[in-house]
């Protein structure tokens, strides 16, 4: 159910407030253009930066508007294990498929308390949580160990990948078991981590080609990695520019050049540059999606 393209998905804002019309406008484009799958509410949708009640309510839109034609990942990280608990229960009352909850970020815990933060969710709902591990944002790196004893918790379905560890997937799939479901978290290594045992990605690009993100998944998932390689070639620009500055300042960008949302972000994001978004409308334009 949780494999393929799945898009980490922007939240469109409009005059400061969340435009919920865009919002449901790109679910719906998401569902056509062939994406499996969406995480609203997670970093590149500026979570750190919406009200509790507006990132409920992002999941609420999106679930809504998906009606079940394919599965949303809702984000509900937190650095307060009793803030994750909160919004892990809300995301599964909404009717979301699972949950993505990022490493507690700044506390710095011990892989103990790692390993109780997520315990403690796994108690609380019933609902599959996918453990999402990115030492870029969040400080701290879950060790292969304490994934694999994550894994033998019911509700632990899998892991988002983003430590740019190529070794990582087959070391998981090695102590976690194949149908622990790896899930990357970096465009430009995503056709490595697919060859490597990979389920799918959880993409950034996806919000601006989601129909050449969906065909590179699909190539992957049918063992023609010729053909995604081709494809994961034509996009690596694009997957290269929209890391330029911090997302999802760039991938806000290409969005509105697209038409699909304004380019606003919440302090303390900014609009890109001048020169990044010229970089990113000469990617737009090398991998074809202008």
């Amino acid at each position: 159910m949780f494999k393929g393209s799945i898009c980490a998905l922007i939240t469109p804002f409009r005059q400061g407030a969340v435009d919920e019309k865009a919002l449901e406008a790109l679910v719906h484009w998401h569902i056509e253009e062939g994406t499996h799958g969406l995480v609203p509410c997670g970093t590149t949708g500026e979570s750190p930066t919406l009200s509790h009640e507006e990132h409920r309510r992002v999941v609420e839109i999106c679930i809504k508007a998906a009606a079940g034609r394919i599965p949303v990942i809702a984000g509900a990280g937190s650095n307060s294990t009793r803030e994750a608990v909160d919004l892990t229960q809300h995301a599964q009352k909404a009717g979301a498929d699972a949950v993505l909850v990022v490493a507690p970020y700044y506390n710095k815990p011990n892989p103990e308390g790692i390993y109780q933060h997520y315990k403690a969710l796994n108690d609380c709902a019933d609902i599959p949580i996918y453990v999402y591990n990115i030492p870029g944002r969040s400080v701290i790196d879950i060790s292969v160990a304490t994934m694999t004893r994550l894994a033998e918790l019911p509700n632990i379905a899998g892991v988002k990948d983003a430590t740019a560890d190529l070794t990582r997937p087959l070391h998981q799939r090695q102590f976690c078991g194949s149908d622990f479901i790896q899930l990357s978290g970096e465009d430009a290594t995503a056709l490595a981590f697919m060859a490597s045992g990979g389920h799918g990605c959880i993409s950034v690009t996806a919000n601006v080609a989601p129909a050449r993100c969906a065909a590179f998944q699909n190539a992957c998932r049918d063992g023609n990695f010729i053909k995604a390689l081709e494809i994961h070639e034509s996009l690596m620009p694009l997957h290269d520019a929209l890391f330029t500055d911090t997302s999802p300042g760039p991938v806000k960008f290409a969005a509105h050049v697209l038409g699909l949302c304004e380019n606003e972000l919440r302090l303390p994001l900014v609009p890109v540059s001048q020169a990044t978004g010229q970089r990113v409308r000469e990617a737009m334009l090398a991998s074809g999606v202008l």
